[in-house]
């Protein structure tokens, strides 16, 4: 096992807990954790690790220190209480009401403390209390049904619009400024990100779309959800795939130039020429196989790129070179973003076995040192 290093980042010196759980609120703590906050995950003891393998490759948890507390013993929930008294932030991902019946709720914490609450559905509403996934969520917000081809049904992207993008991130933003306003004024606050909210407000340019009458209701119609042969994958010799986002003419021009069809296809197609060009494309990229074609589309700006695999991805000369990827302890895994000229972040540890740093961080934190069962 590889040593933990120091922490690093602009969060330095900012303590979190997290409370365990699964999903968009581990990765909101992780990134805090990778920004250089001492983030210590409060586990169950015996609790199984959401991924069901060795907790080791759990990744949402690399960078913190666990400790293991049972909440419904007096004793443990007395040491969390003193623990969030000497926290900045606090993350959980409980459905509405939880932390309120545990004792932690935001009534019971101190008044600086900025208190980050994840859900799918908010904190209120007809649906607050209501279970859900990344894929309900998204479907509510219209942007499920917009993912897609025209002559297919509606994809779900995994879970990286919902739990990561429209439900993680907007706690990460939350938090931050609720940290800046804490810091001028000693007052916290809740951050209530439900993924609902944050998906529907990645969709505002389509919502400008539609009130403009630039997007059309049917998946599949519009520029940017594969009803644009300028802007859509495509298959080669080998059953591999091209990644195409020539929109701009310029880049169009490359992309036809190169394909070798700029004499039938001279400009980018409107839209009631998509189909005609999507064919013509499409029958030009499978006469060679993908890795052909990339070496064909080198150093142009027709902004096109393999389809690659997670596995491959590492490898991909622009983000080796950039180091987008790092391995730690044997493990392949995406590195911490976005990276700052002042204080730089790092992979500081691996994924800890659950209440590992029970002892190390209640004597860190100035708690109270007892052996918890």
């Amino acid at each position: 096992m590889v040593a933990k290093t120091q922490a690093t980042g602009p969060l330095v010196g900012v303590r979190v807990i997290e409370l365990a759980g699964i999903g968009p609120a581990p990765f909101a703590a992780m990134m805090l954790a990778e920004l250089g906050a001492d983030v210590v995950r409060v586990d169950r003891p015996g609790a199984a690790s959401p991924i069901p393998t060795d907790p080791h490759f759990d990744l949402l948890n690399r960078g913190k220190r666990s400790i293991a507390l049972d909440l419904k013993q007096p004793a443990d929930l007395t040491t969390l209480r003193s623990l969030i008294a000497r926290a900045g932030v606090l993350v959980e991902g409980y459905r509405p009401g939880v932390a309120e019946r545990l004792g932690v709720g935001p009534d019971a914490c101190h008044r600086s403390l900025v208190y980050g609450r994840m859900t799918g559905w908010g904190q209120d509403g007809p649906l607050a209390s209501t279970a859900g996934h990344d894929i309900t969520y998204i479907a509510a917000t219209g942007a499920l049904d917009a993912i897609g081809s025209a002559d297919g049904r509606p994809q779900p992207p995994l879970n990286l619009v919902g739990d990561f993008g429209g439900g993680a991130l907007y706690l990460v933003v939350g938090i931050l400024a609720a940290l800046r306003h804490a810091e001028a004024t000693g007052q916290g606050q809740v951050v209530d990100a439900a993924i609902v909210d944050g998906t529907a407000h990645l969709t505002t340019m389509m919502h400008a779309a539609l009130a403009c009458g630039e997007w059309e209701g049917e998946r599949g119609h519009n520029l940017l959800d594969s009803g644009a042969a300028q802007y859509d994958t495509y298959a080669t010799a080998d059953d591999r795939y091209l990644a195409v986002g020539s929109l701009e003419p310029k880049f169009f021009a490359e992309l036809v130039r190169v394909l070798g069809v700029a004499d039938r296809l001279p400009a980018p197609p409107e839209r009631d020429d998509w189909d005609a060009a999507h064919a013509l494309i499409a029958a030009a990229f499978r006469t060679r196989t993908r890795d052909a074609w990339v070496e064909a589309f080198a150093g142009t700006d027709a902004c096109v790129e393999p389809v690659l695999t997670f596995a491959e991805a590492p490898s991909h000369p622009h983000l080796a070179a950039r180091g987008t990827f790092a391995e730690r302890d044997g493990v392949v895994q995406p590195a911490p973003a976005p990276r700052f000229s002042r204080t730089p972040t790092a992979l500081s540890s691996a994924p800890p076995m659950p209440g590992q740093d029970t002892d190390e961080v209640l004597r860190d934190w100035g708690v109270r040192l007892r052996r918890v069962a």
